[in-house]
C-alpha cells in the first residue's frame, strides 16, 4: 500500500507496496553471498493486516472541539489538555466541610436572632420605626398602614441580618462551591433546586416577610381584593424575580438553547485567533483546496485524532522539503482523511484503554492527588508522560502486577504505538508470556521466541555488518550479568570468531555454528582456518591462531560462552535466529521507521533464555537507535521486566538515548533484581522515576536519597507552665486544673527552616496508598517535576 512519502526521505513520492515496505523494516542478510541478497518469505503467505475498528474513531468525540480546546504551556507531567491552572485564591481554598459547617453556624444564629426579633423580646426594637411614622398609627388596634410598615421595617432588618449571616458564614463561596462549579446539567439543577427553596421560603411560607411588604407596599390592597388574578400575577412576578440571579447562575440558558457548533477555545499557540479545524496552515501556503477538502473531513466527522496528527506531520515534510506538495495535494484530494497512511494501513488502534492528547503526544496516566506533599496548585491536575519526559528514561519500581503493567506499560505502549500510526514514533515492547499489553493486532511485528507458529523471527545481529560490533552485542548479552566475566574479553573471543566465518562464509555464523567454534576445540578451527584464503585472509587468519593459542588457558572464556549459547541453542528455538535467510528475521534496525513492535519472550518455559534475549534486545536496540541516519522518529524500547537487562555497559548507555530522541521505559520489581554496584549510577541515568506501593524501606531508602531533600518551614510548639503570682490568679489556675486535669500552660511556637526528605524511605514503603504512585520527571530539555503523589487511572 502507498506511504505518500510519508516516511522514506529519500523518496518524494508513495506506491511502495506492502512487500518493499515489509523489507525495508525487517532489514538485510549480513555478508556479501549473492544467494542470500534477499530475505525469502516463508511458504505460507503472511497472515493479512488487521481489518479497522468495527467503529468510526470520530464518532467517539468531536473531532472539531478536540482540536479547538485549549493546551496549556503547563509544567513536566501535567495533562496540558484542558488545563487551567489553578489561582491563589483556588489553591488557598477553605475546605468543603469547613464551608457547610460555617454556613450552619451562621445560619442558626440568624434563626435564633430572628425569633428574638420577632417576638419583640427587646423593648427598644421598635423605637426607630415609631419615630420615623405617625404617632396615631399605634394608637390602639394597628391599622393597615400601620401593619405595612412593620412589614417593610422587618423586611429591612431581615434584609441585614440575611446579609450579615452570609457574610459571616461565606454562603457565596458555598455556592460557588456546590453549584456554580458543577457542569451542566448538575450546575443547573443544583440552581434550580435552591432557587425553588428560596421561593417557597418567600412566597409558601410565613417566615419571611417580603413578600407581604411587597404586596401591600406596591399595589393597595383593594385592588388587590377587587380582582382575585392581579394577586397570582404578583406570585408569578415575584417568584421570576427571586429566580432570575439562579438561572444566571445556574446557566439555564445553555441548557435551552439549540446545540450548534462548538465555540473556538484559544488555541495552542499564544497569539493565533485561527480555527485549527480549518487548517490554517495549508491555507497560508496556499493550498486551499487540501484545506477545504480537509475540513470537510472534519466537519462530516470522518476524521479522527490519529488522521489530523498524521496529515499534519506530513504537512511538517512538505515545509521541510522531505516530501513534494503536489505529491501531498494530490494524495488529500483524493483520499481525504485517509491520506499519508501508515504503512499497514491503520487509522486507529482496536482497542484504547488510556486517555490520549496526540496533538500534544500525551497519554494521561492518572492526577495528582489531594496530598500534603503535592503543591496546591498541582493538586487534582492530570498527571501524564510525553516523550519530551520519555527521552531521559524512566525506570518504575514496584510488585510485579496489574497496577505497574496496566496503569502505566501499557497506557506508555499504546500512546507510542498512536504516535507510530502519526508516523512520529517507534515502539518495541518486548514483556512475557500473558502480558497484557493489548491485542496482537495493535502492532505491526509481532516476534513470539519459542513459537513454532510466529511469522517473524528476531534478527540475532540485528542488521550490522561489522563482526566486531556483532561481537560486542553477543558479549554483553551473554556475559553482562556474570560479575566475574569481563565482557570485554567476551567481545574479543567472539570477535576472533566472527570476523574469520564472515569472511570465509560471507555471513554470520548461527548459534549452533557459534557454539560448535567454542566448543569444539582446535579441530572446530582448523575447519574454519581451511575455509580462509592464505593471501586474501591474513588478518583472520591472525585471529584463528591468536584463539588456538588461548585455548585452555585460564583467561579463556570459551567454555564460559558455550554454556550460554546453550541456552538458546534449544529444541524450541531452532527455527529462530537464522542467518542462513530461510526466516523472516526483524531487524531492530527498522526503528528508522515509525513501527510498532511487539516481542514475546518464554519466561515461564525458558527462564535465563530470556534474560540473555532481554540484554541482547537492549543492546541492539541502543546500537540501531546510535546508528540511525534520519533520528527525526522518536524511539522507545519499553520493558515490561528490565531488571536482566540492566547491565554496567546498559545503565552506561541510558544517558545517551536522550541525544539520540530516543528513551527507554524500564519497569523492576525491586532494586535488588538489579546489582548492589549499579543502584547509584542507574537512579543517576534515568530522568524520570516512579515508585509503586509495596516496595520495601531500604529500596525507598535509595530513591529518597536519588530525590535529594528540600527546605521548608516548620513549626515548633512547646509548652511552659503559668505561675501566678496574685492569690486570685492562683486560684483561678487551681480551679481549671481541677477541671480539665492539666496544669495551665502557654504555647512558645518557633518558626525555622530545615532541610528534609522529600519523601522518606518509610513513607515510600508504608506511605503511598493502592492505586497511587510517586512519579519524578525530566525532560530532555533540562526541566524537572519533583516527586509528587499520583492517583493512577484504571
Amino acid at each position: 500500500m502507498g506511504t505518500e512519502g510519508t516516511y522514506d526521505s529519500q523518496r518524494e513520492r508513495g506506491g511502495q507496496g506492502a512487500g518493499d515496505a515489509g523489507a525495508r523494516w525487517l532489514g538485510h542478510p549480513h555478508g556479501n553471498d549473492p544467494g542470500a541478497a534477499g530475505v525469502p518469505r516463508p511458504a505460507s503467505p503472511p497472515p493479512p493486516m488487521p481489518p479497522m475498528p468495527p467503529r468510526a474513531p470520530a464518532a467517539v468525540f468531536d473531532v472539531r472541539h478536540w482540536l479547538r480546546t485549549h493546551r496549556a504551556d503547563a509544567e513536566p507531567g501535567l495533562w496540558r489538555y484542558g488545563h487551567r491552572p489553578r489561582t491563589v485564591a483556588e489553591t488557598d481554598a477553605v475546605p468543603t466541610r469547613a464551608l457547610v459547617v460555617g454556613a450552619l453556624v451562621s445560619l442558626a444564629c440568624g434563626i435564633f436572632a430572628w425569633a428574638v426579633w420577632r417576638t419583640d423580646y427587646i423593648a427598644v426594637q421598635r423605637l426607630p420605626l415609631k419615630l420615623f411614622t405617625p404617632s396615631d398609627w399605634w394608637r390602639g388596634e394597628p391599622g393597615q398602614s400601620a401593619r405595612t410598615a412593620g412589614a417593610v421595617y422587618n423586611s429591612l432588618f431581615a434584609a441585614l441580618l440575611i446579609y450579615f449571616c452570609g457574610r459571616l458564614g461565606n454562603w457565596p463561596a458555598l455556592y460557588r462551591r456546590l453549584v456554580m462549579d458543577r457542569p451542566q446539567p448538575a450546575r443547573a439543577l443544583a440552581a434550580a433546586l435552591t432557587g425553588l427553596l428560596v421561593v417557597w421560603i418567600v412566597l409558601g411560607t410565613s417566615l419571611l416577610p417580603f413578600f407581604y411588604a411587597i404586596l401591600h407596599g406596591l399595589v393597595p390592597v383593594s385592588v388587590v381584593r377587587g380582582a382575585p388574578e392581579m394577586g397570582v400575577a404578583i406570585y408569578v412576578v415575584i417568584g421570576a424575580v427571586l429566580l432570575w440571579p439562579f438561572a444566571r447562575t445556574g446557566g439555564w440558558s445553555q441548557l435551552s438553547r439549540k446545540p450548534g457548533p462548538a465555540t473556538p477555545l484559544p488555541a495552542t499557540g499564544p497569539e493565533s485567533g485561527e480555527d485549527p479545524a480549518d487548517w490554517p496552515r495549508l491555507r497560508a501556503a496556499g493550498q486551499l483546496g487540501a484545506a477545504d477538502r480537509l475540513a470537510a473531513e472534519v466537519a462530516g466527522r470522518r476524521m479522527n485524532d490519529v488522521d489530523c496528527v498524521r496529515i499534519g506531520h506530513a504537512w511538517s515534510r512538505v515545509e521541510g522539503g522531505a516530501l513534494s506538495p503536489g505529491v501531498f495535494v494530490d494524495g488529500v484530494m483524493k483520499q481525504g482523511a485517509a491520506a499519508c497512511p501508515h504503512p499497514s494501513g491503520d487509522r486507529d488502534l482496536p482497542v484504547r484503554t488510556a486517555t490520549h492528547d496526540l496533538l500534544t503526544a500525551q497519554v494521561r496516566v492518572g492526577a495528582y492527588a489531594e496530598h500534603p506533599r503535592n503543591p496546591p496548585a498541582r493538586r487534582g491536575a492530570g498527571a501524564a508522560l510525553d516523550p519530551a519526559v520519555l527521552g531521559t528514561s524512566l525506570l518504575a519500581v514496584g510488585p510485579h502486577g496489574s497496577d505497574r503493567t496496566r496503569r502505566l506499560v501499557r497506557p506508555v505502549a499504546e500512546s507510542l504505538s498512536l504516535q507510530a500510526l502519526t508516523g512520529n514514533a517507534a515502539v518495541v515492547v518486548v514483556s512475557g508470556e500473558g502480558a497484557e499489553l493489548g491485542p496482537e493486532n495493535s502492532y505491526d511485528v509481532v516476534v513470539r521466541i519459542g513459537d513454532a507458529d510466529s511469522v517473524y523471527d528476531l534478527d540475532l545481529y540485528a542488521g550490522i555488518t561489522d563482526p566486531d560490533e556483532a561481537a560486542m552485542l553477543l558479549a554483553e548479552a551473554f556475559t553482562g550479568d556474570l560479575p566475574d566475566v569481563d565482557s570485554r574479553r567476551a567481545a574479543v573471543t567472539l570477535g576472533q570468531l566472527i570476523g574469520p566465518f564472515d569472511a570465509a562464509r560471507g555471513r554470520f555464523p548461527s548459534l549452533p555454528e557459534l557454539r560448535e567454534l567454542l566448543d569444539g576445540g582446535r579441530e572446530a578451527l582448523d575447519v574454519l582456518r581451511g575455509d580462509l584464503h592464505p593471501e586474501q585472509h591474513r588478518s583472520y587468519l591472525r585471529e584463528v591462531d591468536a584463539r588456538e593459542r588461548q585455548l585452555g588457558t585460564s583467561g579463556d572464556l570459551s567454555g564460559v560462552l558455550a554454556d550460554r549459547i546453550a541456552f538458546l541453542d534449544r529444541p524450541a528455538f531452532s527455527t529462530f535466529f537464522d542467518t542462513r535467510g530461510r526466516s523472516r528475521p526483524f531487524s531492530l534496525r527498522a526503528l528508522e521507521h515509525p513501527v510498532r513492535v511487539r516481542i514475546v519472550l518464554p519466561e515461564r518455559s525458558h527462564p535465563e533464555a530470556s534474560r540473555i534475549l532481554t540484554r541482547l534486545i537492549f543492546a541492539q536496540f541502543i546500537s540501531s537507535v546510535a546508528a540511525r541516519r534520519d533520528a527525526s522518529v522518536f524511539a522507545a524500547l519499553v520493558l515490561d521486566d528490565a531488571a536482566s537487562a540492566l547491565t554496567t555497559d546498559a545503565v552506561r548507555s541510558v544517558q545517551r538515548l536522550r541525544q539520540l530522541n530516543a528513551g527507554a521505559v524500564l519497569a523492576v520489581r525491586s532494586l535488588d533484581d538489579v546489582g548492589p554496584h549499579l543502584h547509584t549510577a542507574l537512579l543517576g541515568a534515568v530522568g524520570c522515576l516512579m515508585t509503586f506501593p509495596g516496595i520495601t524501606t531500604w529500596e525507598g531508602k535509595r530513591v529518597a536519597e536519588a530525590w535529594g531533600k528540600e527546605w521548608v518551614e516548620t513549626r515548633e510548639v512547646a509548652q511552659h507552665t503559668v505561675f501566678a503570682d496574685q492569690p486570685f490568679t492562683r486560684a483561678m489556675h487551681a480551679l481549671r486544673k481541677l477541671v480539665t486535669g492539666k496544669d495551665v500552660t502557654r504555647d512558645a511556637v518557633t518558626v525555622r527552616q530545615v532541610e528534609r526528605e522529600r519523601w522518606s524511605g518509610s513513607e515510600l514503603a508504608y506511605g503511598v496508598p493502592a492505586g497511587h504512585a510517586v512519579l519524578s520527571l525530566t525532560t530532555v530539555h533540562g526541566e524537572h517535576a519533583p516527586p509528587l503523589l499520583v492517583r493512577l487511572d484504571g
